[in-house]
């Protein structure tokens, strides 16, 4: 909000009114929010944020259990809309309270419109968010790295170019609606072929094996694991590099393949693949395995493996925008995942599964959920 005009002043029996999922306001000492757009995206799931509101959530934030992290504060910043009136009459206040507790909400109350985009200072940031943003970051050099990791809620726009920007964005159902039929397709493919008993493993030897079609579940499930440090090795090593300040291009790249992920991490078109772009991988992992192993058994392996990347991609998306049950694993995988993009980016590369965190020492504290 500009220096320039005032904030609105609301009363708190007007900030106790707005108290559902549709009109959802919560105080922060004597700053009022609105959180409405929030509330699928809160870790903890939207019924936390529903029974405070109204309500100052200051203590909330300090915790326990839970002690938000600066980013999670900075976050917090763009849902502001003003200043409590703090001589507004309190006992209006609790009549309005108490009659929530005791009442029902009419079904038939419109919603309000979900704001995508976050407050963004125009004039003082670091990049123009009214251009392509692309060819911009690079020039950040050295306050790349701060910059970057400090999440707003606003779509960004990578392109000029409409086909460019197109290309990098995709719907989360695009992944299994290309992919699943080729896993349907590449597993009837491997067990019947496996049914022939033509594939053996060193079959230019004395001590060949055959690969029985019955182990084909057992190489589908190994191929499945086998994504899963793969899913781990490029997130930690290749998305999470710290390109060179000097270097225009690395960062570039970087913030192409996953900066401006971490940069608006509810930018709901850019939470998957888009499939033009991850088939270049995928090929090239079909091409390694078939020349590794003998064919049948190579894309046994990598049939599991595209499995595993398309529960990897829906998981991802879910962890982002999905409301999992409290004390559910999905739950503890969420809250995780958010943790990786508030408060610990150089830990917590497990997206799918946190299997890979607990060798390589990358694991979240647990103290810290």
């Amino acid at each position: 909000m500009s220096p320039l005009v005032p904030p609105r002043v609301f009363s708190e029996m007007e900030v106790a009114r707005h108290c559902t999922k549709y009109s959802c306001w919560v105080l922060l000492g004597t700053k009022v929010y609105d959180v409405t757009g929030f509330l699928r995206m809160h870790p903890g799931g939207e019924a936390l944020i529903l029974h405070r509101s109204g309500n100052d959530v200051s203590l909330e934030m300090e915790g326990p259990p839970h002690r938000h992290s600066e980013n999670a504060r900075r976050w917090m910043e763009q849902y502001y809309i003003g200043e409590l009136d703090t001589d507004s009459n309190a006992d209006e206040t609790q009549t309005v309270r108490e009659r929530r507790k005791t009442q029902e909400h009419t079904v038939d109350e419109e919603p309000s419109p979900l704001s995508k985009c976050s407050q963004v200072d125009l004039d003082t940031d670091l990049v123009d968010w009214r251009k392509p943003l692309a060819w911009q970051v690079g020039h950040l050099g050295e306050k790349y790295d701060t910059w970057v990791h400090q999440p707003v809620d606003r779509p960004i726009r990578l392109f000029g170019n409409e086909f460019l920007e197109a290309s990098t964005k995709t719907s989360w159902y695009m992944v299994p609606a290309v992919w699943m039929p080729l896993v349907f397709y590449l597993s009837w493919y491997c067990y019947t072929t496996l049914a022939l008993e033509t594939t053996r493993l060193f079959a230019s030897t004395d001590y060949s094996v055959l690969v029985h079609k019955y182990s084909f579940p057992l190489i589908f499930i190994m191929g499945m694991v086998m994504w899963t440090f793969i899913e781990y090795c490029i997130h930690r090593f290749v998305f999470h590099m710290r390109p060179p300040a000097h270097n225009y291009y690395l960062i570039t790249i970087h913030f192409l393949l996953h900066g401006q992920h971490h940069k608006s991490p509810y930018d709901g078109s850019r939470l998957v693949f888009p499939p033009g772009l991850a088939s270049v991988v995928v090929g090239s992992f079909y091409l390694l395995l078939t020349k590794a192993f003998p064919e049948t058994l190579g894309v046994s392996l990598f049939v599991g493996g595209l499995f595993g990347y398309v529960v990897y991609d829906m998981t991802h998306y879910y962890l982002h925008y999905g409301s999992p049950q409290r004390n559910t694993y999905l739950y503890s995988l969420k809250a995780y995942h958010v943790k990786h993009h508030f408060e610990h980016q150089r830990a917590g590369f497990g997206i799918s599964t946190t299997l890979w965190d607990h060798p390589f020492n990358t694991v979240i504290p647990e103290q810290t959920f």
